[in-house]
């Protein structure tokens, strides 16, 4: 070969070489202009945090807001996660989709039909270090360390009074926020607690036990 055509193909290559490269470099920028396919919200997992919650640049005050990004449209209450959200919506609902298969008794959450099927089941996996006491729900376990340890960690900030339980402070706080969730079918009334409601069905039902 001629060492001028050796030159020419040299100089072929180079140009086929430089073009390839520019075609990369111009492909990479476009996939990186083009928004990337997230998952939306909706079709993210019940119980998980969207996407947008994981964006390192948010101030404090956008981190806030992203916490409570799930608002109950009936009472104004906000929720960290969706499937929490979906579950307080049945109190106003009156949905209880769980049902337990021994006595038929119904619940909002399936966490409470699992503490409830101990009762048929006799376990009681919570086990006090103290003293030996069992309990089948942790949040029972909890209540009775309260005796070894005096503690009551959940405050009100409305009053500050302390309680126990979780479950007793969001009951106290129906009295600040007047929520009344349990509603009679039959007239209509509220009630902040079931078992209040439980009492004023024998109105209606003439019940005097």
């Amino acid at each position: 070969m001629e060492p001028k055509e050796e030159i020419t193909n040299a100089r072929e290559q180079t140009d086929q070489d430089q073009k390839a490269v520019k075609q990369e470099i111009s492909q990479l920028n476009e996939m990186e202009e083009k928004p990337h396919n997230l998952i939306p919200k909706e079709e993210s997992l019940s119980c998980s945090i969207t996407v947008r919650n994981f964006s390192p640049k948010r101030n404090n005050k956008q981190k806030a807001k992203v916490k409570d990004a799930f608002t109950c449209p009936q009472c104004g209450k906000t929720f960290t996660y969706k499937c929490h959200l979906n579950d307080h919506k049945r109190i106003h609902t009156g949905e209880k989709p769980y049902s337990c298969d021994q006595c038929g008794k119904s619940f909002i959450r399936m966490f409470n039909l699992n503490g409830h099927i101990r009762i048929h089941t006799g376990e009681k996996p919570y086990t006090c270090d103290q003293c030996g006491k069992s309990y089948g729900r942790k949040s029972d376990l909890n209540g009775h360390l309260s005796i070894h340890t005096g503690k009551r960690p959940y405050r009100c900030d409305q009053c500050g009074k302390n309680f126990i339980r979780k479950l007793e402070l969001n009951r106290h706080m129906r009295i600040h926020t007047v929520e009344k969730p349990y509603k009679c079918d039959q007239c209509g009334k509220g009630f902040i607690r079931k078992i209040d409601l439980n009492r004023h069905m024998r109105i209606h039902t003439k019940q005097r036990p």
